[in-house]
C-alpha cells in the first residue's frame, strides 16, 4: 500500500526540524512517510571543516532511521522523478509510486553549470553531497589544479578550506564576491584568500567550457582540468513540470503559511521554494522548520495555521579552513578563532539535535 496522509519529500534541514519536533512531542495522526534518497542527511554547514580534513565524514552526517523511528515516520529510500500537484502522486527513479493526501517539499536545489564543449575538463558539483565528496577523494588522491566556480559563502568557504591542497586554486564569480554581503566581511575574505595564494576572479562570468578552457565572453580566463561548481542553487527541472506554480527560474511560489499558491495540498520549503525575503540558505530552512511543523500538524487536524516571516538578516558565519571563522552582520564583520569555535558549536549542536534514537 503506498497511500500516505503526508509525504515528506526530502531531508533537508526544515524537514529534518519537523521530524524531530515529532520525535519530542506528540506527532500528527495518520500515515507519514519521509523520501530521501539514502539513509543519512548531510549537513552543508560542515562540509568545509570535512574538507580541511577538520571533520570525519560521520560528523557531518544525521541518521534519518533512528529519527524517523522516533517520530513515528516511515523512511522510503528512493528518489523523486516527477510529481503531479493535482493527484498529490509522486513517481520514483525505480519505477515505484506513492500517493499521499498532503505533500511537503523540502528537496533543495542542483548546481548550474555552463555550456561544455568537450571532455577534457571534469566537473564536480557540490550537491549532492554524497557525491561531491566520493568525487573529491577521487581527485584527492592525485592533486592538479582547480578552479571553483561560484563567490558566495560557499566558493570562499571550498576556497578557504582547499587552498594548500592543490597546486594552484582560482575562484570565478559573476559579479562580486560575497555579493549582498557587507564590504567588510568582503574584504576580510579577499585578504583570506590572497593571503593563501588563491587567485580571485570578480565580475568575471563563465559563458562556457570549451575542452580544458574557461572562456568569459570570447576570452579564456583559465586553463585545466578540474571545475568544482559552487554556484548558487538551480531548481529541479520536475518542479516546473509539477503543476506547481512556479516563478521564471522553476521554484516554487509559496503563501505565508508555506503553502503552494495554486496548490495549497503542497507545502514547500528551504531552497525548492520562492518566498520574498527568504535567501536560498539553509538557516532560512532551518528557521521555516517550527512554522512547517506547526502547519503540517494543523491540516492533519483540522487547527489554524501560522504564518512565516522572513528574518531581514542572517548571521554569516564562514570558515576560513584552518580553525576560525569570518563573521558578518549587517555592517559589522569580524573574524578569528574564537569565531571558529562558535561555528563549530552552532555546527556540531545542529547535528546533536537531530541525533535521536527511537
Amino acid at each position: 500500500m503506498n497511500h500516505y496522509d503526508l509525504l515528506l519529500l526530502g531531508a533537508g534541514h526544515a524537514h529534518l526540524g519537523v521530524l524531530r519536533r515529532w520525535a519530542l512531542l506528540e506527532r500528527p495522526p495518520g500515515r507519514i512517510g519521509l523520501l530521501s534518497p539514502g539513509p543519512t542527511a548531510w549537513y552543508s554547514g560542515m562540509l568545509p571543516g570535512w574538507l580541511a580534513g577538520r571533520f570525519a565524514a560521520a560528523d557531518c552526517q544525521v541518521e534519518l532511521q533512528p529519527l524517523c523511528r522516533a517520530a513515528k515516520v516511515e523512511l522510503i529510500i528512493g528518489e523523486a522523478q516527477a510529481v503531479s500537484a493535482v493527484q498529490q502522486h509522486v513517481q520514483l527513479t525505480d519505477g515505484r509510486a506513492l500517493v499521499a493526501d498532503w505533500l511537503s517539499l523540502n528537496v533543495g536545489g542542483q548546481v548550474s553549470s555552463p555550456p561544455q564543449i568537450g571532455s577534457a575538463m571534469q566537473l564536480l558539483p557540490v550537491k549532492p553531497f554524497a557525491g561531491f565528496m566520493h568525487g573529491w577523494q577521487a581527485w584527492q588522491a592525485a592533486p592538479r589544479p582547480l578552479a571553483i566556480l561560484g563567490g558566495g559563502a560557499a566558493g570562499v568557504e571550498l576556497a578557504l578550506a582547499l587552498a594548500g591542497q592543490v597546486p594552484q586554486l582560482a575562484v570565478f564569480c559573476g559579479g562580486p564576491l560575497l555579493a549582498g554581503h557587507s564590504a567588510g566581511l568582503r574584504l576580510r575574505a579577499l585578504g583570506h584568500l590572497r593571503q593563501r595564494g588563491v587567485q580571485v576572479r570578480e565580475d568575471c562570468p563563465i559563458d562556457r567550457i570549451d575542452e580544458d578552457c574557461l572562456i568569459s565572453g570570447a576570452e579564456p580566463v583559465w586553463r585545466g582540468s578540474r571545475l568544482l561548481l559552487a554556484t548558487g542553487a538551480e531548481a529541479l527541472p520536475w518542479l516546473a513540470e509539477s503543476g506547481l506554480r512556479c516563478d521564471e527560474r522553476g521554484f516554487v511560489h509559496v503563501t505565508p503559511t508555506l503553502q503552494s499558491e495554486a496548490h495549497p495540498h503542497v507545502f514547500a520549503v528551504g531552497d525548492c521554494a520562492h518566498f520574498p525575503g527568504a535567501r536560498k540558505s539553509g538557516v532560512y530552512s532551518v528557521r521555516q522548520g517550527p512554522v512547517l511543523a506547526n502547519n503540517l500538524n494543523a491540516v492533519l487536524r483540522g487547527l489554524p495555521l501560522r504564518a512565516y516571516r522572513a528574518q531581514r538578516q542572517s548571521l554569516a558565519l564562514l570558515a576560513t579552513g584552518d580553525g576560525g571563522a569570518l563573521l558578518g552582520w549587517y555592517e559589522l564583520s569580524a573574524g578569528g578563532k574564537l569565531f571558529g569555535r562558535w561555528k563549530d558549536y552552532l555546527d556540531r549542536g545542529f547535528i546533536q539535535r537531530h541525533r535521536l534514537v527511537g
